[in-house]
């Protein structure tokens, strides 16, 4: 059984899951690079391998971690792959900007499903694995990489903006209820951040790269709370606003 310890990330194919596979994998861990689409994840894992992470040491699982069924599949792959998780990162997630007039039942279910119930189900099957690795080493890790909408939403983000507000709530609930195992749990909310997700919203006329984070700015933070040393904000929303 694997002694290494494992982070499973969703959204890793690129951005701010990359940035936090790859930050974590310098670190000695090993990864499972979670994101739809099996041409990026190889990308991902060509990025990685060139940045020193040993081949045996990543893993990726082509999944819509929205889709019903999709997250325990992951945790199976990667406790079949690596025997243990000890950290969570649910960064998958997508948003538009819509008028609240324009709401469908569709786009409630559509952006729900990747970014709260997705993350929900991850969080609930891998929880008793997360014990198991806590139990062990003392922690395990959960961290939600929400947005600043969740406290300061734009007009047209009504559905994005509640789906934020959730996973927020799943991680001050994922707090409580770990507290005692040794689990801790924690909201990176950062404002916008130069991804492809963020260029499907809105173009460079209307944002320019100078008012955007790098990813490299949140993956720094969630590998900290990853390694103990936001602690003192388990439970909480860390806000990371934009320039």
């Amino acid at each position: 059984m694997a002694t290494r310890p494992t982070a499973l990330i969703t959204g890793a194919s690129s951005g701010i899951g990359l940035a936090v596979s790859t930050k974590i994998s310098q670190g000695g861990w090993s990864v499972v690079l979670v994101g739809r689409s099996q041409e990026r994840l190889d990308a991902a894992h060509a990025e990685l391998r060139l940045a020193g992470a040993p081949i045996e040491r990543i893993h990726c699982v082509a999944s819509d971690i929205g889709r019903t069924g999709e997250a325990g599949r992951c945790v199976r792959e990667t406790m079949a792959r690596h025997g243990r998780i000890d950290a969570v990162v649910n960064n998958a997630g997508t948003g538009r900007i819509v008028p609240i007039p324009d709401t469908t039942d569709d786009l409630l279910h559509d952006t729900f499903a990747p970014n709260v119930f997705g993350p929900a189900m991850l969080i609930a099957h891998a929880w008793n694995h997360l014990r198991s690795a806590a139990a062990e080493t003392g922690r395990a890790t959960i961290v939600n990489v929400s947005s600043m909408a969740s406290i300061d939403p734009f007009p047209g983000f009504f559905v994005y903006a509640a789906t934020k507000s959730a996973l927020d709530s799943l991680t001050r609930s994922a707090a409580k209820e770990g507290a005692e195992f040794g689990i801790r749990a924690f909201s990176v909310n950062p404002g916008a951040v130069e991804t492809p997700l963020l260029r499907t919203i809105v173009d460079e006329s209307a944002l320019p790269r100078s008012r955007t984070l790098a990813p490299a700015d949140v993956a720094k933070v969630v590998v900290q709370c990853i390694e103990g040393a936001r602690d003192a904000e388990c439970g909480r929303v860390i806000a990371l606003p934009s320039p």
